[in-house]
């Protein structure tokens, strides 16, 4: 494992036109296995991630400049450099960042790296399961899947005697 700086590495930005924020994933770059973090800026008028929580991964958030709100646990909290954040494992982690400011959101987000996962979209009704790599992971997935929650089957629904 070697010391990584963040002016080194490329910015990312995911391939859709419902976020337009920029990240660096600092975990990975450093080596890390069982913890990540990102480097994220979000610019005014954006939001990240869709409303979610994990049931495997806690998360943690960090603002290092400009201004903005968490929905956390559906409730709004206002976000300045040096607010810090805990996201459980659970329904009560579920969250979301919005930059309702005039300039750049900055902020880091920590997390554990646990697999198998599951997220779920509480505004959306749908859920994520991925297994063989943690969300933010690299490796290949050997499961992942975004799915309807009110989708559910009967569990010996479709099993045939062989």
């Amino acid at each position: 494992m070697t010391p990584v700086n963040a002016d080194d590495l490329p910015w990312t930005t995911p391939e859709t036109e419902n976020a337009k924020w920029r990240r660096k994933q600092l975990g990975e770059a450093a080596d890390g296995d069982a913890l990540g973090c990102s480097l994220y800026e979000l610019p005014p008028g954006e939001r990240s991630w869709p409303y979610h929580y994990h049931t495997a991964n806690e998360e943690a958030l960090y603002v290092l400049a400009g201004e903005g709100t968490l929905r956390l646990d559906g409730e709004a909290h206002p976000l300045r450099p040096g607010e810090f954040a805990a996201f459980p494992a659970d329904q009560s982690g579920a969250h979301r960042v919005v930059n309702d400011g005039d300039a750049t959101l900055r902020y880091l987000v920590v997390s554990t790296m646990r697999e198998p996962d599951v997220t779920v979209y509480p505004d959306s009704g749908k859920f994520g399961v991925y297994a063989g790599s943690p969300p933010g992971g690299r490796e290949s997935r050997s499961l992942e899947g975004y799915y309807r929650i009110d989708e559910d089957v009967e569990y010996w629904e479709g099993e045939t005697e062989e």
